[in-house]
């Protein structure tokens, strides 16, 4: 766990970080960006137009999956808190249970006299502060995607042909924001006794979300965990080989890549989805998590289109 990956000091401007999450989700827009203007001039595409579309979805990205994170993960209340009334905001890396001063809470917390619990500072914009990390990663998928088909066809790039060129490069990006993930340790997974099991440190939310359920004793290490985030990196890595390795250069009509990536990563979410402990979402009293319940209609989506694009193409044929 390193939620810091880079700090160091320079002149004038004093300390400068780049957390990690933030930081490798910026390497796998960069990536996905690099791949599809690549891409899109070796088929004879608009790259200008390409790259506009993707710093355009990279906005939009991130715009619906923290709407989504707002809404659908249980914490729209917590960031009204902070703003309105801080001290209802449990301290989640706090270092310790029982304070009497600022210090010993750790961070930038605060020590409640009265209740001898820790509390984060008042803070209205942090809903804004994406660089803290707290997204749904399909909120933004869905209003990247929307945008996108709305500029695609605006500026008659086409449609399907755009689609196929993003799908393989929006999961490699992916995998990037996956391995930030591990390295925040957020989105961590159930306790497990397998070898391949990950202890997250002290403070962190594994180790919180452990305390609260009883599982250990305040000066107590963290159970191992699934690494989940990991999983999913192999898995999107995976997926992106498919992509862009076997289904890209065997499709029989434009559009099959896309449906691919609908088909494949609702699947590979869905599993991990499984093994997930962290918080998952508001619906059904979480029997299924929010992910889980997008990642149905996805799939089911992606086999229709499959079908009826290779309809389609056997009927022109």
């Amino acid at each position: 766990m390193k939620p810091i990956l880079l700090q160091f000091h320079l002149p004038l401007l004093g300390n400068v970080e780049f957390p990690a999450y933030f930081t490798l989700l910026t390497i796998g827009f960069l990536v996905a960006m690099w791949i599809t203007v690549r891409e899109s001039k070796r088929l004879g595409m608009d790259h200008e137009r390409i790259l506009d579309t993707n710093l355009w979805m990279v906005v939009w990205g991130l715009i619906g999956s923290r709407l989504l994170h707002l809404v659908a993960d249980g914490h729209f209340m917590d960031y009204v808190h902070l703003c309105t009334d801080p001290k209802a905001v449990k301290a989640i890396d706090a270092l310790t249970s029982y304070c009497s001063t600022n210090a010993q809470c750790g961070y930038d917390y605060l020590c409640d006299a009265q209740t001898h619990a820790c509390y984060p500072p008042r803070d209205c914009l942090a809903a804004l502060k994406l660089w803290r990390g707290g997204f749904a990663y399909y909120g933004g998928f869905i209003a990247a995607t929307a945008f996108a088909f709305h500029y695609v066809r605006k500026h008659a790039l086409g449609w399907w042909r755009t689609a196929d060129l993003a799908s393989p490069a929006i999961v490699l990006g992916l995998f990037f924001g996956r391995v930030g993930c591990f390295l925040n340790g957020c989105c961590y997974g159930k306790p497990t006794d397998s070898a391949i099991g990950v202890v997250f440190p002290r403070g962190g939310s594994a180790w919180r979300a452990q305390l609260d359920a009883g599982l250990i004793p305040w000066n107590g290490a963290a159970h191992a965990v699934h690494p989940t985030q990991l999983y999913e990196a192999i898995g999107c890595l995976a997926v992106f080989a498919i992509l862009y390795f076997v289904v890209r250069p065997r499709r029989r009509t434009e559009g099959e890549v896309f449906a691919g990536l609908l088909i494949l990563y609702a699947i590979v979410r869905s599993v991990i989805e499984i093994f997930r402990d962290d918080d998952r979402g508001v619906f059904l009293g979480g029997h299924l998590s929010t992910s889980q319940l997008i990642s149905l209609p996805l799939f089911a989506g992606g086999v229709a289109l499959l079908v009826v694009l290779r309809r389609r193409a056997r009927a022109t044929a």
